[in-house]
């Protein structure tokens, strides 16, 4: 079964890190992609950009609406995720556990469905 690992983070968290703690973050993404890229669980992932440089599009009446800026203001934005590919949620939830990220705001779990799709 797929999972998305979505991370949140909190600008404010992120903000009161030294350099070398932001540094050693990083490190241990390197860490966590080597492991699970090793294990076989990793399937993809990325870093998004900062929420400053979103676009909102919203189509109503047929009419596209461009806003700049994310969907919902919020203290909290998705930074990035990883999607792995494990027997058991409760793998996910622990390889979830192992996202650096974790520590400082929160990283969501949540099944992939198969639409029938492209397979990433």
């Amino acid at each position: 079964m797929k999972y998305l690992l979505l991370i949140h983070v909190n600008p404010a968290a992120l903000d009161a890190l030294s350099e070398e703690e932001r540094t050693a973050i990083f490190a241990e993404h390197d860490a966590f992609t080597a492991l699970t890229k090793e294990s076989g669980e990793l399937v993809g992932f990325t870093a998004l950009a900062d929420p400053s440089s979103t676009t909102t599009v919203r189509v109503r009446d047929g009419v596209p609406a461009v806003t700049d800026g994310p969907y919902v203001e919020a203290k909290e934005f998705l930074a990035g995720y990883y999607v792995i590919d494990c027997d058991k949620p409760e793998r996910a939830t622990e390889l979830a556990a192992m996202i650096p990220d974790a520590r400082l705001t929160a990283i969501e779990v949540r099944p992939v469905m198969n639409t029938g799709g492209t397979e990433m």
